[in-house]
């Protein structure tokens, strides 16, 4: 019979490296108790790696530079599956992510309905803040990193930064732009209405 440990580990090793966890994903498997102390033992032997209170990964690793950091978003999402939350790109991140802007934080923050966390990882720093629905437009898609963007570059800078991300959005972004334009804020609504309307008849890249 499998241990707890080797347990853990197929389904990790089936997520692939950079993948992030807490005990949370594992309570199919057996105890809390038993879950912490697995991970527990498998930190202490190098096979997956501490990050912060509950939350281990399973390192990418380089030729060069040995175990790197894993992405905000693989940390994010797994704060969001421990807390059974929705987790959105926020600031300049979302801009970076969508070709907006060059600038690649090195604090990346997401809003969230769940509770508000900081996470240090090496020198970046994931911030979970927890935010109002109505700061939440599309929350957790791609429709959702757009209305961020857009918020992040402002009024003035909106009109042309839509033209820019029409090819990103998929048929369930559009619908998705369309159904909860309404809860954005006024000056947005009207580019991302036309987001929408572009989207319709542009294929997603």
């Amino acid at each position: 019979m499998m241990n707890m440990p080797a347990k853990i580990m197929r389904r990790v090793r089936a997520r692939g490296r950079g993948f992030v966890v807490t005990p949370a994903d594992f309570l199919d498997l057996g105890s809390r108790a038993a879950i912490d102390q697995a991970l527990s033992r498998l930190a202490r032997r190098d096979i997956i790696r501490r990050l912060s209170r509950g939350l281990y990964d399973y390192p990418r690793i380089n030729s060069r530079l040995g175990p790197i950091s894993p992405g905000p978003d693989a940390v994010a999402q797994a704060v969001a599956r421990k807390t059974s939350s929705t987790v959105q790109i926020a600031g300049a991140h979302a801009a970076n992510v969508l070709g907006l802007s060059t600038q690649v934080p090195a604090h990346a923050v997401y809003l969230t309905d769940g509770p508000s966390r900081r996470v240090s990882i090496g020198k970046s720093v994931v911030t979970l803040r927890r935010a109002s629905p109505k700061h939440l437009v599309a929350a957790g898609s791609t429709a959702g990193t757009v209305v961020q963007a857009l918020r992040y570059l402002g009024k003035d800078a909106a009109p042309a930064a839509a033209d820019m991300v029409v090819h990103q959005l998929s048929a369930a972004d559009h619908q998705r732009l369309i159904r909860d334009a309404v809860l954005a804020p006024g000056w947005m609504r009207p580019v991302l209405n036309r987001i929408a309307r572009a989207a319709a008849t542009t294929p997603a890249a």
